[in-house]
């Protein structure tokens, strides 16, 4: 059982992405309908504590933490959780266009990227 602090699982995150609470616009939920500052969930955060390895999600799944063009989401995979830092994609001038997206129409098994799925650099746009 490994029990973990909120607040400093959230600091680590942060200061692994080269992040500081001093770049964090809000905090709240995936879908905008609760948003607090960073103080504010500084408060709440340092409270919780909590088991991350195996068994059920204890943070809220759908809470995030959000910067300029990158932001922290929760992960699970069988319980365990934690912190995915995410940035905003950016599109390349010459991407490429495709129209497959499911293995399911190449014959393929599962876990394919678009690459992959829309014949590679034999694609052109």
């Amino acid at each position: 059982m490994e029990i973990i602090n909120l607040l400093k699982e959230t600091l680590e995150i942060l200061k692994e992405h080269g992040k500081s609470p001093n770049d964090v616009l809000w905090v709240g939920s995936k879908d905008g309908e609760y948003a607090i500052s960073w103080k504010e969930f500084e408060k709440i955060a340092k409270k919780v504590n909590y088991n991350c390895d195996f068994g059920s999600q204890k943070i809220a799944c759908d809470l995030v933490v959000v910067g300029k063009n990158w932001w922290l989401e929760r992960s699970e995979y069988d319980g365990a959780e934690g912190w995915v830092f995410k940035t905003k994609p950016k599109r390349k001038r010459n991407a490429k266009k495709f129209n497959i997206v499911c293995v399911d129409d190449v014959g393929l098994i599962g876990w394919e990227d678009l690459n992959t799925l829309n014949g590679g650099d034999k694609n052109e746009s």
